[in-house]
């Protein structure tokens, strides 16, 4: 696999190479453009007013898409943005569009103007130069951000290099009925396994390359080498012996476990909205997620049982952080910008945890004292793990690279056997 390239810098640093509307990344075709001091933000806001920004992002989950209509688009309406939140099943589609129109020959005047991304996307327009970089850290809000903590300087092993602005956290944990199983049975990946096999067709998981299949695979190889630290010392290497032997005695443990699995592992669900209607409709009693802040209202909703509790396996579990990025050739850099900068406001921050679950990607510490507060005192579900317990034992995710190899050797060794 081609490791990834590290993105080139525009001439210009700061909001003075932001603000052009003509493409600046990196290559031959990139023109820079200085319409304003690197701080001035004002003149940001300035470009932006009466711009329409066309936002990519997975449309499948209805109280984030709420989330949007209701918070972020009057927010930037009053800054004068209008926003187009582009729905789509997979966040590649987005990065398909960009990469099409830079082969096409479209350096300015881009269609997609902000894609939310992390991990494979994102490394994937590394590769082909397609982000604006150099932004991220002037928006005036990225003061909230702690830009040094290990998930913000890097996307799943791809330095974020000021190309993307943080705005979500994500954690891993298991999802599960204590109706059906006890703390015992979710204490390790062994004892749920253990469970799994006394009670089969009560345990499932998505098929990678699902984003949340892939998530649970990587949850077992983290269990069966005693933890990532081994792959992510120096350049990744999907061929190395100590990442073949690993993903082989993963891979080993997952056939093991097959038969045990919803119908028996004969097929597998191909989204975590199917794992979630299997659980909902009670043919499973045990999943993992990415989003345990949102159980809760699954739970208040009536489409969980009141019995849903959430586990952090002894493993620990998966955290990383999900961004905006801007393609260098988007029309609408300027609202882009701004879009990018809202969604890190406190307040929105706030907002996002209170209707969604949703971690913020903010340092919350950093923020006004009235915010802090605010934070504390949301309430949350008694399903719903505490945030300083979830993230006790949180684990930094593989890079990009050893994802994909493990995605093509689970289809390969897994399902296909």
């Amino acid at each position: 696999m081609t490791r990834p390239l590290r993105r080139h810098r525009a001439v210009l640093t700061g909001l003075a190479g932001v603000l052009v509307l003509a493409g600046c990344g990196g290559g031959e075709d990139a023109t820079v453009a200085e319409t304003a001091p690197s701080s001035d933000w004002e003149a940001v806001l300035a470009e932006a007013d009466g711009q329409s920004v066309n936002w990519y992002m997975y449309g499948g989950d209805d109280t984030l898409n709420a989330f949007v209509d209701d918070v972020v688009t009057p927010r930037l309406a009053d800054l004068g943005v209008s926003l187009n939140q582009v729905r789509i099943d997979d966040t590649a589609e987005a990065v398909n569009k960009v990469l099409g129109e830079k082969q096409a020959g479209r350096t300015e005047g881009g269609s997609v103007d902000a894609i939310w991304i992390n991990g494979e996307n994102f490394a994937t327009g590394v590769q082909a130069d397609l982000w604006r970089c150099g932004w991220s850290q002037d928006l005036p809000n990225a003061r909230y951000v702690d830009l040094d903590a290990p998930e913000v300087a890097t996307d799943f092993g791809t330095p974020v290099d000021g190309c993307e602005a943080a705005w979500q956290q994500a954690n891993s944990a298991l999802v599960y009925d204590s109706a059906v199983l006890d703390e015992d049975d979710v204490a390790s990946v062994d004892s749920l396994f253990a469970w799994a096999e006394a009670d089969p067709g009560r345990l499932a998981y998505p098929a990678p390359p699902d984003f949340f299949g892939s998530m649970a695979v990587r949850t077992v190889l983290y269990d069966t080498i005693g933890g990532p630290d081994s792959l992510l010392d120096g350049e990744p290497d999907p061929s190395s012996a100590a990442f073949t032997d690993a993903t082989a005695a993963t891979f080993e443990r997952l056939n093991e476990i097959e038969p045990s699995l919803w119908r028996g592992g004969e097929t597998y669900p191909q989204s975590q909205d199917d794992i979630e209607k299997l659980y909902s409709d009670g043919e499973i009693s045990a999943f993992f997620t990415y989003g345990p802040g949102a159980v809760g209202t699954q739970v208040a909703d009536g489409l969980y049982p009141d019995s849903t509790r959430e586990a952090v396996l002894s493993v620990g579990n998966i955290s990383n952080v999900s961004f905006v990025t801007i393609p260098a050739n988007a029309a609408h850099q300027a609202g882009a910008l701004v879009l990018a900068n809202v969604l890190q406001e406190p307040e929105v921050q706030l907002a996002l945890f209170e209707a969604n679950g949703v971690y913020p990607a903010i340092d919350v510490a950093s923020t006004p004292t009235d915010v802090q507060d605010a934070f504390a005192a949301v309430e949350t579900s008694p399903s719903v793990l505490p945030l300083d317990e979830l993230l006790a034992d949180a684990r930094p995710e593989l890079a990009s690279a050893y994802l994909a190899a493990i995605e093509d050797g689970w289809v390969a060794e897994v399902q296909q056997k």
